[in-house]
């Protein structure tokens, strides 16, 4: 089978996908098992607060027409009390999600699926004892899953485990990107349990067991009430560990205030660690990243855009994940469309600015050292933990591209991907990426074209307010390229669609001189490609 075929295979199991959970949100049966699924995966994506409060607005929102059919007919106090007991109801359904954010993060491997389930057959019980039986009827019928054998031995909270249990280990299998080496123990497990079950409601009468079922019923919530303390107590002595952090020496000793560039050195003082100069510049070390911004670098463009970043840096990667699923194309071929126009070499140290969530990172060659700077915390923060799951290290550092806290001719390599068409200056971020690179490495920025723009984010529920309304065209800022550099070449990639995205290379010479990059060129020879 060829790639094509692959990938079609790949499209149509998508749009397959794609149904049922829209399907999901019209026929109970196939909700009852999507919507737990999205809600991990939406509440996983999020800060704590912002997942819980988002949960709450969707949980009121898609509730509202059962609510309206159950509303009393009666005096205001009926109503009141009716809307009180559905607020706590709507409330104890989250929080199985938000405990699980808080807490699977910090269990190893395959062990992360299990709060989620646990929390819920704990939450479960509770909507039982506190909620009026009307109120909590819909969440006792809920759980659907054809397990009327364990049901009856263990308690309600089986098929509830299961249906939670099986959101969680998909979502923790799709985080992994279904790598077979990464969740082949994981899935086995959770198959191996399912078979357990099915074989158990077929093979086993509990009839013969009448006086066992009540202890059975209080073992089984006790046990996972038990498993819910222990994964609390789990997070909060995790919590309580303040890491120091830690970078590469190789890269302390090229750092630099991005204002004075005065040499910085790591300090812990009385408001904790800090990257300070010798005149007491600071620049404090926060969520185990450095803080590089300044009040001047939070203004104008780069101020818009980093609001837009702090919300869909949650999801970013994963709506560019389903968009290349439903569109039938390979997100690596995408990457190395434009990643295979650097030179990168066994031992090279490189830098992307504007990192991102660092999914870049994931297609260089092994055996680099990995640097990145970005100006959103959201942004950094998934791309720490996109990182762990990849199982590489990099040195991240929040910044401003514009003003870059390194010595002159730092690295080996050097690129930007995304976000460049919206700087503030961007004549200034490209000087700045020529200064840190050594002399005769190749460049590269790399960004969504005038076309695209207008196609998809003018068009996005959620970015459309920030693209419309803009007084300038999006271009390839190849003239603002210094003309002492190199092989300047303007590639337009139609991977992912007819010019779409462009990428610019360019070659700092072998000997520069110390008026290099001061201002960009009247005129360049640019070679101008139609795609690859």
């Amino acid at each position: 089978m060829n790639s094509n075929s692959r990938l079609h295979i790949r499209q149509i199991a998508a749009w397959i996908v794609a149904g049922l959970f829209v399907l999901g949100f019209f026929i109970a049966r196939i909700g009852a098992f999507t919507s737990p699924i999205v809600s991990a995966w939406f509440v996983g994506t999020q800060r704590l607060r912002r997942g819980f409060l988002w949960m709450l607005g969707f949980a009121v929102l898609f509730g509202l027409p059962h609510l309206w059919r159950g509303l009393p007919h009666g005096s205001a106090g009926a109503v009141l009390a009716y809307a009180g007991w559905s607020l706590l109801a709507t409330v104890l359904g989250i929080l199985p999600f938000t405990l699980h954010r808080v807490t699977s993060p910090r269990l190893p491997g395959f062990l992360s699926t299990f709060p989620l389930p646990v929390f819920a057959v704990l939450v479960a019980a509770l909507q039982a004892a506190l909620l009026p039986a009307r109120i909590a009827a819909p969440y006792r019928e809920s759980a659907i899953l054809p397990l009327p054998q364990l049901s009856a031995l263990f308690g309600a909270g089986v098929p509830v485990f299961f249906v939670y249990w099986l959101a969680a280990t998909l979502v923790w299998a799709w985080n992994r990107e279904f790598r077979t080496e990464t969740i082949r123990v994981g899935v086995t497990t959770f198959t191996a349990v399912c078979v357990l079950a099915g074989l158990f409601e077929k093979l086993s009468p509990i009839a013969s067991l009448p006086g066992q079922i009540p202890v059975l019923h209080s073992v089984f919530n006790w046990l996972c009430f038990a498993a819910a303390a222990g994964f609390a107590l789990w997070a909060i002595l995790s919590a309580c560990k303040v890491e120091s952090w830690q970078c590469r020496p190789e890269t302390l000793a090229i750092l630099q205030s991005p204002a004075t560039g005065e040499p910085l050195q790591l300090v812990k003082d009385e408001h904790g660690q800090a990257l300070k100069t010798s005149t007491s510049e600071r620049f404090p070390v926060r969520h185990g990243m450095p803080d590089m911004r300044r009040p001047e670098d939070l203004t104008g463009a780069n101020e818009k855009y980093n609001h837009l970043y702090e919300f869909i840096g949650g999801f970013y990667d994963d709506t560019q994940r389903v968009a290349c699923a439903l569109a039938g194309f390979d997100r690596g071929t995408y990457v190395m469309s434009y990643l295979g126009l650097l030179e990168v070499k066994p031992g090279d140290s490189v830098l992307e600015t504007s990192v991102g969530t660092g999914l870049n990172f994931k297609y260089l060659p092994r055996g680099v050292s990995l640097t990145g700077i970005d100006l959103s915390p959201e942004m950094l923060i998934n791309c720490q933990t996109n990182l762990r799951r990849w199982q590489l290290s990099a040195d991240l550092f929040l910044g401003n591209a514009e003003s870059l806290p390194f010595a002159d001719s730092s690295f080996d390599v050097v690129f930007h991907v995304g976000g460049i068409n919206f700087f503030n200056d961007r004549a200034k971020a490209i000087r700045e990426m020529i200064r840190v690179a050594r002399p005769g490495s190749r460049i590269l920025i790399a960004d969504e074209t005038e076309e695209h723009v207008k196609a998809a984010f003018e068009r996005g529920p959620i970015t459309s307010s920030y693209y419309k309304g803009r007084k300038e065209a999006v271009t390839a800022p190849i003239d603002l390229v210094p003309a002492e550099m190199l092989e300047t070449h303007l590639d337009i990639l139609n991977v992912v669609g007819k010019n779409r995205f462009y990428a610019l290379t360019f070659r700092k010479p072998f000997r520069v001189d110390a008026q290099m990059a001061s201002a960009p060129a009247s005129e360049t020879v640019v070679a101008a490609s139609s795609g690859r």
